[in-house]
């Protein structure tokens, strides 16, 4: 299996959040990566999420229904990914 993350730094050389989310009370840092499965033809996209709230840090990865035969053409359609469904994402988890 190979995953690669899209994720950029600042000169501090911090990794830079690629969408930052708010969602029941807290902020939450997205980043896209790439995973293609030995043997498999499409790339699959899987968020990281890892919530910034200063009491209590949490994180997990979950696994968002897009695929392609590139990862540029993933990351592509990623963008359009609307900020309800992150949220959503991070509702399922919580429950």
């Amino acid at each position: 299996m190979a995953g690669y993350a899209l994720s950029g730094s600042n000169p501090a050389g911090y990794v830079v959040a690629w969408r930052v989310i708010d969602a029941a009370g807290e902020t939450w840092h997205v980043q896209p990566a790439a995973e293609r499965r030995a043997n498999a033809q499409l790339w699959q996209l899987v968020l990281s999420f890892r919530s910034q709230t200063a009491t209590q840090r949490r994180a997990f990865w979950a696994p968002f229904p897009i695929e392609a035969v590139s990862k540029s053409s993933l990351f592509n359609q990623a963008e359009r990914i609307p900020d309800d469904a992150l949220r959503e994402l991070i509702a399922q988890r919580r429950t």
